[in-house]
């Protein structure tokens, strides 16, 4: 099992919490596909999918690459990275005993 803390295991949660985002998931598991035809193929705008696309990227579902076409204009493709997704309740006690990002701030008092 990876260390993960309660940060990470939320943000991966709320990646794959969505109906677009797993069928989006689930359209790339054949390979790599264009924006464009991502768009196409899950039902949605180029500007809702880059949305959704980032928090995937965010949380290492997938990842971005940019290629040159013959025509010499840029196309953005989006790629399945490997993964297995594991939630018990191992992971989530694991999870609140790494320290969080939050626990690390300054606690020091100002003397006036």
């Amino acid at each position: 099992m990876v260390d993960v803390n309660i940060e990470q295991l939320t943000a991966t949660l709320q990646a794959v919490g969505s109906v677009q985002r797993l069928h989006i998931l689930a359209s790339l598991a054949d390979g790599p596909l264009h924006m464009s035809e991502l768009a196409r193929t899950v039902q949605m705008s180029r500007a809702l999918l880059y949305m959704h696309v980032a928090k995937l990227e965010a949380a290492g579902f997938i990842t971005t690459q940019l290629e040159l076409s013959a025509s010499g204009t840029a196309m953005k493709f989006v790629l399945l990275q490997p993964f297995s997704l594991t939630v018990d309740i191992a992971t989530i006690l694991a999870a609140f005993e790494e320290p969080r990002a939050d626990s690390a701030s300054d606690t020091t008092e100002k003397k006036e």
